[in-house]
């Protein structure tokens, strides 16, 4: 096989999902001592082995790494077999475990981290402390884009200045050329609008003209000594840097990850009258069990039991 060859096919599939595979492949060999090829009862015991172990959905994406290593070399999959269907199911009954997801970011909590970040590159500015200036402005864009266009932390890393173009006071298109949802690469095309206040294009423009670049990374890291590197923050970076951002203000920052973020708009589109076609739309959803898994579960009926409170 050509090199070529092999770097499109590296290509085909997303990093994370690669270093997921390589780790679950790893595990079955050496932590487990399994054999591959592997016949469907020896995967079975490898389920039935870290049952109430590891959770169910850590369980599967084990057995699509199985499943594709096996794809891959020319053997039949044996993840398809009867009994490892069954033995996943009954793992799922016999330990059930609940979907642990990320508090949603309310709009007040929004805004109290976005005033304090502006706040602090204020104050930065006065004092002549560009590194400090510098990362409040990022943050600020980062959080400001992740909540509004509902970005995971991977896009948000990926997005370049050349795909990006600001209509002042309108709004700003943002190009990716793949993600999570985008299976045949085709690319999408996302709007975001300007604002009156919490403006995501007014403070990707404040960060633009701080950074002074028109192309590459959006989202750079910064040393101690404010110099912007030129490769992407890692998507690992944006916890750290929301949970920041929070904990300076005065928030629990242990409550938050990155899909706060999306969770949060995603809620706020709810109770805000969204229905549920318009916001999996916007946000790029296929499937509506995934649209309803990020809304916060506090709808008309809660509001109504509260009416009716003495």
């Amino acid at each position: 096989m050509s090199l070529e060859v092999e770097r499109y096919l590296a290509a085909a599939t997303r990093s994370n999902t690669r270093r997921s595979y390589q780790a679950a492949i790893e595990h079955f060999e050496v932590s487990w001592g399994g054999f591959l090829p592997a016949t469907s009862d020896t995967i079975a015991r490898y389920l039935a082995d870290h049952a109430g172990v590891l959770s169910a959905n850590t369980l599967k994406t084990r057995l699509a790494a199985l499943a594709q290593w096996h794809l891959s070399q020319g053997f039949p999959d044996p993840t398809k077999a009867p009994i490892v269907r069954k033995v996943l199911k009954g793992i799922r009954v016999m330990h059930p475990r609940p979907e642990k997801q990320a508090h949603p970011m309310q709009l007040q909590e929004l805004e109290l981290c976005v005033r304090h970040l502006e706040h602090v590159a204020l104050e930065a500015h006065q004092a002549g402390d560009i590194p400090r200036r510098r990362r409040s402005l990022r943050d600020r864009a980062l959080i400001l884009m992740g909540f509004w266009r509902a970005f995971r932390s991977d896009e948000l890393c990926r997005l370049q200045i050349e795909y990006i173009e600001v209509a002042p006071g309108k709004g700003m298109t943002i190009y990716l050329p793949w993600s999570k949802t985008d299976r045949q690469n085709l690319g999408q095309t996302f709007h975001a609008p300007a604002l009156a206040r919490l403006c995501p294009v007014q403070a990707y423009q404040d960060w633009l003209d701080e950074l002074g670049k028109e192309s590459g990374p959006v989202f750079r890291g910064i040393d101690r000594w404010g110099h912007v590197q030129d490769s992407s923050i890692h998507p690992n970076s944006v916890i750290p840097i929301l949970r920041a951002a929070l904990m300076n203000c005065g928030l629990p920052p242990e409550r938050y990850s990155s899909h706060s973020l999306r969770r949060g708009f995603a809620t706020w589109a709810a109770r805000n009258g969204w229905d549920q076609k318009t916001l999996m739309s916007y946000v790029g959803w296929r499937d509506p069990k995934s649209a309803l898994r990020y809304v916060e579960p506090l709808g008309m009926f809660s509001e109504q039991l509260t009416k009716m409170a003495p």
